[in-house]
């Protein structure tokens, strides 16, 4: 009896093995699921229409290509990848017992030989671990079980199934998994284009991931061989040596990159905001529009080109659909052009110059202080601050008497800006900016009055979506990465927002700065707003469309200065040509203006017309837009301009004082002295103007006036224009003996500008 239980257990056990293991084969997947399953390393950023922009790396652990069809592989790769692994592929029904006999054959007499296992049954150990090799071989069960996977495998399966899921799912060589990735970075080809050398390289690396170049070389040069013999012309003579070189050569290259595409920033971008938990999708959906995305790249790269030799070498583009939010464009760098290609200069925190002014001017004539039509005067200016004088200047040093708000704001007026800033105080324009999706991180305090040149750093984003605020009526909404309705919240009065909008598109208003023929100027109708930060570090072009709003940086990445690059001349090109792509079959209407503003028409000058052949008045008349209860019509100068600025600089903060005019000049007296500037006054150099275009105005009463600075004459006459320069200097007034009348001392800062640099609007 003990015999006889001896006998059975071994078939007992056997069988059980046998049953475990086919149940666990006929659980492998259906080819359709393993399709759906795979997951390159890889996501492609789509455009709205289905266009790939940017292949971008998502996992780091693996390289996985995309799934290639087998129609898609190269033929020289199957015919290499069969004669290496498993000549009868076609043949067998998963498993080549001809070829196992032969293998258990050589193993009884200690004969190294190929081992029997076939394609399919090194698929089924892709697909369930369980049939996987360990570092110490497979056991005997885990052969049992691969063996009757690829049985069940090849019933289930078509031969050309098998093959397609073998050649994307086997490893190639360290990190690389599957032939395209395989074929990318050690060839830098698509699978379809690998001729034979490279097919019997793929080849060997199947059969030795990870081995020598040398072994690699070897093994490919044998398999070539066996690719290139003819019937009855014997084996083919193949140049190894060349094919070791060959395969040196590729198996260091690596030209698979991470990131390939139109539009890298902002797949990075995208990515973080909509997956920062789960896993990553094959494909994501954008709204980028390809070919704007495209033309923005090439007109950006353009451009930059055409500044070669002025110091500038990086750039970014965004373009936003005025209704929605969408992101249309979004060019972070100029790509090969940059050496630091990686910043996204749409995130990127720079000065944005005059591009604040049109949020400054809508709160003031919002708040009633300010109309289109008034008059401020664009004259040197000294504002008391707690730091010392804050002397602002326009960007070409020259100013231009009484001008309205229309051409102020228009010509980009740096001294009436700050006025304007003086009206509404610093604090309450910091509250305006964060409205309009601008949040500082320092107070208005902390700026002062440089608030109203674009002293604080914003994003390009940020920005874009600020003058959209203006595009659609002074309504904010947040900037959309996926099609849907927009959430708006008032920003900017719509009165006030109308008013600006209105100021921007027209030529006429910004001629005295920009030219008539201005590259501004659209076929359509358009408002734009130029800048340029401190010492000509950042250009910006911002305006919209009736239907998109487009902004552009041009600067440096590394924050060094451009030589001899404005606002024309840099951001506006290629905000120009992205404008005009926009609207080259599609119009582009003026606005309608909001219910309750008015229009009325106005003149400038005297309370009573002049008679004819008199002085010509300060501006046209013309018809101007006006929030309720502001309009008039007439505007002139009145003696009580004088100061007003100066008094709202001491504090008188919430004052709705119709500042026009500039701090009086000094009057003369008995004793000569020095008028302007005080005592122990601290200049700063305004980072906005070149240096050598500013001047400090020294003033002082009396008669036969002399001025010494530092010891050395300066000039004569109770006025001279000095161009200051870093340090403590000590002024003199002396008569025309050189008696000293009048001393004062004072500290100019503003070191590491360079003085070459050309102005910028």
């Amino acid at each position: 009896m003990t015999e006889r239980w001896w006998t059975v257990r071994p078939w007992c056990a056997g069988w059980a093995l046998w049953v475990v293991c086919a149940s666990a084969a006929w659980a492998i997947p259906p080819f359709g699921e393993v399709r759906a399953d795979f997951q390159p390393s890889d996501t492609l950023i789509l455009s709205r229409e289905g266009e790939v922009l940017q292949r971008l790396r998502v996992d780091a652990t693996v390289r996985r290509g995309q799934w290639v069809p087998l129609a898609e592989v190269s033929p020289a790769l199957r015919q290499a990848l069969v004669l290496s692994e498993d000549k009868r592929f076609f043949e067998h029904s998963g498993v080549d017992w001809r070829a196992a006999s032969a293998a258990a054959w050589g193993n009884l007499w200690n004969q190294r030989t190929r081992g029997a296992s076939t394609i399919t049954m090194q698929l089924a150990g892709l697909l369930d671990g369980d049939w996987r090799q360990g570092p110490g071989g497979r056991s005997v069960a885990q052969k049992l079980g691969q063996t009757v996977a690829a049985q069940v495998l090849d019933r289930r399966w078509r031969k050309d199934q098998i093959l397609e899921a073998y050649l994307n799912l086997v490893p190639f060589r360290s990190e690389l998994v599957g032939i395209d990735a395989l074929s990318r970075t050690l060839f830098g080809k698509a699978a379809h284009g690998l001729d034979d050398r490279e097919a019997a390289v793929a080849a060997a690396l199947v059969r030795a991931p990870n081995a020598r170049p040398a072994l690699v070389a070897q093994r490919a040069c044998g398999v070539l061989r066996d690719m290139q013999q003819r019937p009855g012309n014997g084996a083919a003579r193949v140049d190894c040596d060349a094919l070791d070189l060959f395969t040196t050569a590729a198996l260091q290259r690596r030209a698979f990159d991470a990131s390939d595409g139109v539009a890298p920033h902002f797949a990075r971008y995208l990515l973080r905001q909509r997956f920062k938990d789960g896993a990553v999708p094959e494909r994501v959906p954008s709204t980028l529009r390809a070919p704007l995305q495209r033309f923005a790249v090439q007109s950006l790269q353009q451009q930059l080109r055409e500044l070669r030799g002025r110091h500038v070498e990086d750039g970014a583009v965004l373009v936003l659909d005025n209704a929605t939010g969408a992101v249309l464009a979004w060019v972070g760098s100029s790509g090969a052009l940059s050496q630091a290609g990686e910043v996204d200069g749409v995130l990127a925190l720079r000065q944005p110059g005059s591009t604040l002014k049109p949020f400054l001017y809508a709160q003031a004539i919002a708040e009633q202080r300010l109309t289109a039509a008034s008059l401020v005067q664009d004259s040197p200016a000294q504002i008391t601050t707690a730091s010392g004088l804050y002397i602002p200047q326009n960007y070409d040093r020259q100013f231009k008497g009484w001008v309205s708000v229309r051409t102020a704001l228009a010509a980009s007026l740096n001294v009436p800006a700050v006025r304007a800033l003086v009206m509404v105080t610093p604090d309450a324009f910091h509250r305006q900016l964060a409205a309009v999706g601008l949040p500082l991180r320092e107070s208005g305090d902390y700026f002062g009055y440089s608030l109203a040149l674009g002293s604080p750093e914003v994003p390009l984003l940020h920005l874009t979506n600020a003058f959209r605020t203006l595009a659609n009526g002074g309504r904010a909404s947040a900037v959309a990465l996926a099609d849907a309705k927009a959430h708006f919240t008032p920003a900017i009065d719509a009165h006030a927002a109308y008013i600006v909008g209105d100021i921007l598109s027209d030529g006429n208003a910004r001629a005295r700065t920009f030219g008539a023929d201005s590259v501004l100027a659209t076929r359509f109708w358009s408002a734009v707003k130029t800048g340029t930060s401190k010492d000509m570090r950042d250009n910006w072009a911002v305006g919209w469309s009736e239907r998109y709003t487009v902004g552009v940086w041009v600067g440096n990445a590394s924050g060094a200065a451009m030589h001899d690059v404005s606002g024309t001349s840099g951001a506006a090109p290629v905000w120009a040509a992205v404008m005009g792509f926009l609207h080259a079959r599609e119009p582009s209407r003026p606005p309608g203006a909001p219910a309750g503003l008015v229009r009325a028409a106005v003149r400038f000058g005297p309370a009573q017309p002049p008679p004819a052949g008199n002085a010509q008045p300060l501006e046209a008349a013309r018809e101007e837009w006006f929030v309720p209860g502001t309009q008039q019509a007439v505007f002139a100068m009145d003696s009580g301009a004088d100061g007003a600025y100066e008094s709202s600089a001491r504090g008188q903060k919430g004052s709705k004082t119709a500042a026009r005019g500039a701090p009086a000049p000094a009057t003369t007296g008995a004793a000569a002295r020095i008028t302007a500037p005080p005592p122990g006054t601290i200049v700063a150099l305004d980072p906005d103007i070149p240096p050598a275009r500013q001047r400090l105005h020294l003033r002082a009463s009396g008669q036969g006036l002399h001025w010494r600075l530092d010891g050395k004459p300066l000039g004569r006459g109770p006025q001279v224009g000095w161009l200051p320069w870093p340090g403590r200097h000590v002024i003199q007034l002396t008569d025309a003996a050189g008696t000293v009348l009048d001393e004062v001392r004072i500290e100019v800062r503003g070191a590491g500008v360079r003085a070459s640099a050309a102005p910028g609007r």
